[in-house]
């Protein structure tokens, strides 16, 4: 059974930082793509930071310059460094794996808050 668990979410000042880790575990595919997303009450969740399994990384507009993703591979482990925290970041964050380039994510973590004050 494969499991994503993530951490790291909080409460921060805008202008903060906060570090997400997201631990996969069991019997999964060797090489992946990961990725954060993030979703609002009422809003549709949002695409964040992806990596794909040759080290391609894209970022949503929003976050660009602000977050970066990465991943330990001997770790199994994704993260998603946020730095310059704004508000409009508030959201709760899951991280979420796919086999391969061009495939849906097929685990999900439960999901870890993370809000932002002004």
């Amino acid at each position: 059974q494969v499991q994503l668990v993530e951490s790291g979410g909080g409460s921060v000042q805008s202008g903060g930082s906060l570090r997400l880790s997201c631990v996969v575990s069991g019997d999964y595919y060797s090489t992946y793509c990961g990725g954060w997303l993030r979703q609002v009450p009422g809003k549709e969740r949002e695409g964040v930071a992806a990596i794909d399994t040759d080290g391609v990384i894209s970022y949503a507009d929003s976050v660009k310059g602000r977050f970066t993703i990465s991943r330990d591979k001997a770790k199994n482990t994704l993260y998603l460094q946020m730095n310059s925290l704004e508000p409009e970041d508030t959201a709760t964050y899951y991280c979420a794996v796919a086999p391969k380039k061009d495939k849906y994510y097929d685990y999900w973590g439960q999901g870890t808050q993370v809000t932002v004050s002004s």
